[in-house]
């Protein structure tokens, strides 16, 4: 798994949830489906007079998530900016995204709507479909990857309560034990359990 690939998963799904968050620091989610992909980045339309394009115009931080049939929820953290070109830009998703027409005809969506880019930033990949479930984290462009989860400290005495409690069976024995993170819930458990706190959370 890749971020290109992930990026092609999104495309297969087709419509995701873009989520933003208000003045008021309210969440706001939609879903978006004039979408275009490009190996490392993606554009997407929206209109101009909608909260959406006004969120985006003044912060920009959007989280987009797509969900597959196989259980894999892929989540990508980033920035959009107006992208440079934008009739090009509309016109190739118009193309690929014929509905469009119907809802802006005669060339009205040039100048009703806009085109977002995003090209830096990260995708949490979470396939719940496996066993052992599986995730990794990856990035576009100058993204960051964040940490999340749990880790366990050199304070751990290696009781194995959290072996125990590990929903995945994820922990190894060890001086510390060690979560694996790319099969971890992030659920908690250990860090509930452990006699103590030599669990802590990661980031």
């Amino acid at each position: 798994m890749d971020a290109k690939t992930c990026l092609q998963k999104l495309q297969y799904v087709g419509v995701l949830a873009f989520a933003t968050v208000d003045e008021r620091g309210g969440p706001q989610i939609r879903s978006i489906s004039a979408i275009h992909y490009e190996p490392e980045a993606l554009y997407f339309f929206t209109a101009k007079g909608k909260e959406f394009c006004r969120q985006l115009l003044s912060d920009g931080r959007v989280q987009i998530l797509g969900y597959t049939k196989y259980k894999e929820m892929i989540r990508l953290s980033a920035k959009a900016k107006p992208a440079a070109g934008q009739t090009t830009w509309i016109e190739t998703i118009f193309a690929e995204q014929p509905y469009l027409s119907n809802v802006y005809p005669e060339d009205t969506g040039k100048l009703a709507g806009i085109v977002f880019e995003i090209s830096d930033g990260e995708i949490e990949y979470f396939h719940l479909g496996v066993n052992p479930i599986f995730r990794e984290n990856y990035t576009i462009g100058a993204g960051q990857i964040s940490k999340k989860g749990y880790q366990i400290t050199d304070a751990c005495i290696s009781c194995g309560i959290c072996m125990e409690s590990c929903p995945q069976r994820c922990i190894t024995s060890g001086t510390p034990c060690q979560i694996q993170q790319e099969h971890c819930l992030h659920c908690g458990n250990c860090h509930m359990v452990c006699p103590i706190q030599a669990v802590e959370k990661r980031g």
